[in-house]
């Protein structure tokens, strides 16, 4: 990654917080610009513990819709009204109705707050396949990947500069994993599973058969769940934690 580019990793667990782990939530700030990956229950609790600012937020990239990746978000939208003021626009990104499960989501959560405008803008974009969207220095483009279906989820391919991230997403496998990740900096992988093989999310045997495909300089294993901490002496591929930071 180019000079001054940072990834934290604000929360690195499964949707049932293996191992005390917090929810999907990844920070990616670079050249001046903040981009928030997923942001799950906890996001703002981890942005807290590691004295973070969430203001400098300037884009949140959704993946797909479960609770775990984006039930944040109200709390998140809730803190730009009471605690960090902010007037600058707020721009979410994700599969298509993301305005409309956003705002179903912040509305079931806060009637009363929902009831009332924000004192800010939020522009949401719906990310489509093959389409890529330029926005804050970050080149942002999809693809699809076997997990929910409707809306469908998304894993991302983001460039900084000649740089590259790739995020799996939550994915069963796909060949499509090799493709996005080649070549890429740093490739964010999950794993939630080490015995039990599932078709929406990847096990560690599987990816580490397919280890020497991947053509990405580092890969980081996270959305981790109870059976992959079980054997994790077993795991020989780095391992995401909650307040990890990757930098040059």
């Amino acid at each position: 990654m180019m000079q001054g580019d940072r990834v934290t990793f604000l929360g690195t667990g499964d949707a049932f917080c293996a191992g005390g782990r917090l929810q999907a939530a990844y920070l990616f700030q670079s050249a001046g610009s903040t981009l928030l990956i997923d942001c799950g229950p906890g996001t703002l609790a981890s942005l807290k513990r590691n004295d973070l600012a969430a203001e400098p937020i300037d884009t949140v990239l959704l993946s797909h819709f479960h609770g775990d990746h984006f039930a944040g978000l109200p709390f998140l939208l809730l803190q730009f009204v009471y605690v960090e003021p902010r007037t600058k626009p707020l721009r979410i990104i994700g599969p298509p109705e993301v305005e409309e499960k956003v705002m179903q989501l912040y509305r079931a959560m806060y009637a009363d707050s929902a009831a009332d405008r924000f004192p800010y803008q939020i522009q949401f974009t719906e990310a489509r396949p093959g389409k890529q969207i330029a926005i804050d220095g970050f080149r942002i483009e999809a693809f699809r990947v076997p997990h929910q279906e409707h809306p469908p989820s998304y894993g991302y391919e983001i460039r900084s500069g000649q740089r590259k991230i790739v995020y799996s997403g939550d994915t069963g496998w796909t060949d499509d994993l090799v493709a996005h990740a080649e070549a890429a900096d740093l490739f964010l992988c999950e794993c939630s599973f080490f015995e039990t093989r599932m078709a929406t999310h990847l096990d560690y045997p599987r990816i580490a058969e397919n280890l020497h495909h991947f053509g990405s300089k580092r890969m980081v294993l996270t959305h981790l769940g109870q059976e992959v901490l079980s054997h994790r002496r077993e795991i020989e591929l780095e391992m995401a934690h909650d307040g990890l930071v990757i930098s040059p």
